[in-house]
């Protein structure tokens, strides 16, 4: 389709902090939704400089990458881990994006803008509304209820209720919200009652032509593993993922064939290798994050994955890296709580077993029980993960999904 005919389909501008080259999930996901929709309608970005996994690459101002029209804003940088530096890093970006939002937009553009960090959409929201146009949230992490999960503020506090007051005016001028699962469908229907705003839900997808399965034993050879029956925890070791009730559960499985792989940063990761230290856990291995490329190797070097959330997640995140575990071909050992989209996934499928977060006794009866299957129902259970992935998780689907929601 040329570029005419493309603008006569109308002009959609995707807003994301990340977006490409970053390869972290949000970049990704955003990076592919962007692409996908360029095939018919014309599509621009609004992003930021590299600032995750491609820290300091200096990407151009502007450039067209696979069909979309990249505009990149200037904005701090600042330690990410530090929560006051962070605010200053999202302040900076939002006023950049309204500010090149409202040079940019045109009455009648569709926006699709995604929810983090907190202060985005609003800023996309505002020039939205200045210019005339049609804004569609995307939500990946419901604020302010995941700063309630991590323990970052009280939900009696005044920047929760003003947190709650904002959100209702970002969905009231909303032409649509989407979120990545059910659970969050429900919460969000909850936060938007009487507004009457339409809610979709369209899950990530998995990396279905990168990831696959195969043999688990070359990394785990090179860290000596290869004999022993290996859990795997790759990606992000923030506030909200339980890492807790994995560690107290490896203390008491120090006498097994059970080991664990982290493989990942996050602000929880300096806490994590000191409780390793400390517990001289030696059925316990952290190594530092691996580029998106070679997610091959590490999601296969494992007999389960893991994926982990604390208290209280219920309905405000989805995990990405679950579809890939999925992809991986490999059992699930999900710290979550019931109903959950994450538990949704791996109970509908009978692929693994689901835990309550702090529930140490359960996760430990868990690992071993997973530990202690047969040889035949892995296989089984790791066969219909992956045909899950290709049966419901797929980047086509998804794309056609976000296609009909945008139009």
């Amino acid at each position: 389709m040329n570029h005419a005919a493309k603008e006569n389909a109308g002009r959609l501008w995707v807003i994301s902090e990340l977006y490409y080259p970053e390869e972290t999930s949000t970049g990704y996901y955003m990076t592919k939704i962007a692409e996908g929709l360029a095939d018919e309608r014309w599509v621009g970005a609004i992003c930021s400089q590299p600032t995750y996994s491609k820290r300091g690459t200096k990407a151009p101002r502007q450039e067209v990458h696979n069909g979309v029209e990249i505009v990149r804003v200037w904005s701090t940088t600042f330690d990410k881990n530090v929560i006051p530096l962070r605010v200053v890093n999202m302040l900076t970006f939002g006023l950049s994006v309204l500010l090149t939002s409202l040079q940019h937009f045109r009455a009648g553009d569709r926006v699709l803008v995604v929810t983090t960090p907190p202060l985005l959409p609003f800023a996309a929201m505002l020039a939205a509304v200045t210019r005339g146009c049609s804004v569609t949230l995307l939500i990946h992490d419901n604020y302010p209820e995941i700063l309630i999960a991590a323990g970052k503020s009280r939900e009696d506090s005044a920047f929760v209720r003003l947190a709650h007051f904002a959100n209702r005016w970002l969905y009231k001028n909303a032409a649509r919200i989407i979120v990545v699962g059910r659970d969050m469908r429900e919460l969000v229907a909850e936060k938007a009652a009487g507004l009457d705003v339409p809610i979709t839900t369209i899950p990530n997808w998995a990396e279905l032509e990168s990831v696959s399965p195969a043999p688990r034993d070359p990394l785990l050879a090179e860290m000596g593993l290869s004999s022993k029956f290996v859990f795997l925890y790759a990606g992000n070791m923030g506030w909200p993922n339980d890492l807790e009730t994995l560690i107290e559960a490896a203390g008491k499985l120090k006498s097994s064939n059970v080991h664990f792989v982290f493989l990942g940063a996050g602000v929880k990761r300096a806490w994590l290798e000191r409780e390793v230290e400390r517990r001289k856990l030696e059925n316990v291995t952290i190594i530092d994050p691996r580029p998106r490329s070679e997610q091959q190797i590490f999601l296969n070097a494992c007999d389960v994955g893991i994926v982990s959330l604390v208290s209280r997640m219920k309905g405000v995140s989805m995990p990405s890296r679950t579809y890939n575990i999925l992809a991986a071909g490999k059992p699930v050992l999900a710290i979550t709580e019931r109903g959950s989209e994450t538990d949704l996934v791996v109970t509908e499928n009978n692929i693994g077993r689901t835990v309550a977060p702090g529930d140490t006794e359960a996760a430990t009866d868990a690992i071993n029980s997973l530990a202690g299957e047969s040889p035949a129902e892995l296989e089984a259970m790791g066969r219909r993960a992956r045909e899950a992935a290709e049966r419901d998780y797929s980047l086509e689907t998804a794309i056609r999904a976000y296609r009909e929601a945008i139009n």
